[in-house]
């Protein structure tokens, strides 16, 4: 914990450094939220908010306050109260969270409004993630309009207010030692529970079935929850990108693609395999799969710093437009198709995306319109795919209904990069060697 908290600590300093003199930053919670009538989801902490506390109750609000001589970080959390805690567990309260997390003072919620207008009075501008939450954007004004309403006595509003969410998220697109290793925690989860869903698979069970397998392995190992709805994409369900009904019937001969990962104290993990129903990949299967994976390694060797964003991106699209040509699937010379985005009828997404503390992690993936270049320390997924709609009438029948997507999580490295996401199948020899065993397993 105290390793932790000096962190947290650490992230509040380096934001405050960078926000403009004389203001405020305003951090809240997150809420609960309703699922339905009077239950609730899982409640989950507001991502920035734990990223510069590591607190994870609801009802909470965090100012900063550069330069202020009275204390320039301050905490409002809920009260200690019995019979709250009854219901709803032991809450930390406003002393044991001032001490837990080296924070100059700590108040109770119930005092925001009373408290919140004295913080903001005097500064020239206030820091908050504006139009993300209508109702604390409608409290920030109720604040400000109470020191206006004071301004002929003397008291002084804000004049500018400014976006929090590109300083507080370039800090998060640079992961330390700490969160990678979470990450790494996270993508060992989950490969568990890709290994336990590929083993399950056969011809006849259902695609919840192996939903089932992956949250039973990221629940044993330590994670409270997916970090996303999880795919389970059977035949032609592969070619929908966010398919996630998860009901259908797993026939013999259907590709299976899962994309799952698990959260592990709040990092994501991000992993797609795709397999055979039936253990055994068909010729058709088998080259669209093989082709998807060389174009997976082309962009994971082009995750280098120093590299442009997009430069893993293009080495995917050049190794899968080649290739279908090859196949004959497009028609054209190689650099005339890419040209033409010939290949977005069967690739029509990018090769990645940042990961963290949300799987589709905060930061810009552009700087003064050009691609940023790849630092050590970013993550980002991997992920290749082809699709060839059942729909698809420009190509043979016996294309149709193949989807195919690999991903990993890769982590840029000073020299290099590091694959978080191992311990999975992942050629089509292992695939299928592994699923021969696991199917001499079921009938031992």
């Amino acid at each position: 914990m105290i390793q932790d908290r000096q962190e947290y600590k650490q992230r509040r300093t380096e934001l405050m450094a960078q926000m403009e003199s004389n203001s405020i930053a305003l951090i809240a919670a997150a809420p609960a939220r309703t699922r339905s009538n009077d239950t609730e989801y899982y409640y989950r902490q507001n991502s920035d908010f734990y990223y510069l506390t590591g607190f994870e109750e609801q009802n909470a609000l965090l100012a900063l306050i550069p330069g202020r001589k009275q204390g320039e970080v301050v905490l409002f959390c809920q009260e200690k109260d019995k019979l709250k805690e009854l219901w709803t567990g032991v809450l930390m309260g406003p002393d044991a969270a001032r001490e837990q997390f080296d924070l100059d003072d700590a108040y109770p919620s119930a005092d925001i409004d009373d408290i919140v207008p004295g913080l903001i009075e005097g500064r020239e501008r206030v820091y908050y993630s504006m139009g993300q939450d209508n109702r604390f954007d409608e409290r920030v004004m109720d604040w400000v309009k109470v020191i206006r309403a004071k301004a002929k006595l003397g008291a002084h509003p804000p004049g500018e207010f400014l976006v929090l969410d590109h300083l507080l998220h370039e800090l998060r697109l640079i992961k330390s030692k700490h969160e990678i290793e979470l990450m790494q925690r996270a993508a060992e989860i989950s490969a568990e529970g890709h290994r336990q869903a590929m083993a399950a698979c056969e011809p006849g069970v259902y695609e919840y079935t192996l939903e089932a397998e992956l949250n039973y392995a990221f629940t044993r190992g330590g994670s409270r929850s997916p970090a996303y709805c999880s795919i389970v994409a059977a035949g032609e369900n592969s070619c929908i990108l966010h398919y996630d009904r998860n009901d259908a019937e797993i026939k013999d001969g259907d590709l299976v693609l899962i994309d799952a990962g698990c959260e592990y104290k709040y990092y994501a993990s991000d992993i797609t395999r795709t397999f055979p129903a039936n253990g055994k990949f068909n010729q058709q299967q088998k080259a669209i799969y093989e082709l998807v994976l060389k174009a997976q390694y082309a962009a994971i060797e082009a995750v280098q710093p120093g590299a442009a964003w997009d430069a893993p991106h293009n080495a995917s699209v050049r190794v899968i437009t080649q290739g279908l040509i090859k196949l004959g699937l497009i028609k054209g010379t190689l650099n005339a198709a890419i040209k033409r985005e010939a290949y977005r009828d069967f690739y029509m997404h990018k090769v990645g995306h940042w990961i963290g503390i949300d799987v589709h992690d905060v930061g810009d993936y552009k700087i003064d319109e050009e691609w940023r270049l790849l630092e050590p320390g970013m993550v980002t997924t991997i992920e290749p795919g082809i699709y060839i709609s059942p729909d698809n009438k420009s190509v043979p029948k016996k294309w149709r209904g193949i989807g195919v997507r690999i991903e990993d999580d890769v982590l840029v490295m000073k020299k290099g990069n590091r694959v978080l996401t191992t311990g999975i199948p992942k050629t089509v020899d292992e695939i299928e060697t592994f699923m021969a065993q696991a199917k001499k397993s079921r009938a031992a």
